[in-house]
């Protein structure tokens, strides 16, 4: 089964000293002895880390097999607005209704979703909410 990969995984594996290191290299590693992919807007959030560079992030993917899915098509970017919307309503309704998200995090769970992966993340309570049918893989 293809699994798709969240940015927060990236910034946990790469951060020896975070807390999540370890859980996050293993399921990595459990996703890689399948098939990983990554959604564009994956790599477009992990540009913005510090020493992440274009030829940083395209050596690291290449040298462990991750796929970098560049095609978000018109289906993704409707399932994406619902669930945008979705949960741009319950935090409307329900003041403080969990952190505030952006546009991206809905993306890539419509990505996975439309795609048929798991989605490997550490926001599990975000992408359960948002899109019931993900499968997804957290720790």
């Amino acid at each position: 089964m293809t699994t798709a990969v969240d940015s927060n995984i990236f910034v946990a594996f790469w951060d020896r000293d975070n807390s999540l290191n370890a859980p996050a290299r293993s399921r990595l590693d459990t996703a890689l002895a399948n098939r990983a992919v990554v959604a564009a807007p994956v790599y477009a959030e992990l540009l913005a880390l510090p020493s992440r560079t274009e030829a940083f992030l395209d050596s690291f993917f290449k040298d462990v097999g991750i796929a970098v899915d560049w095609d978000i098509d018109e289906q993704m970017w409707r399932a994406a607005g619902r669930a945008f919307e979705s949960h741009a309503s319950r935090r409307r309704k329900y003041e403080g209704f969990g952190p505030r998200r952006i546009l991206a995090d809905f993306v890539i769970g419509a990505h996975a979703l439309r795609r048929g992966y798991h989605l490997l993340t550490l926001d599990d309570r975000l992408y359960r909410t948002a899109f019931p049918r993900l499968t997804v893989i957290s720790f």
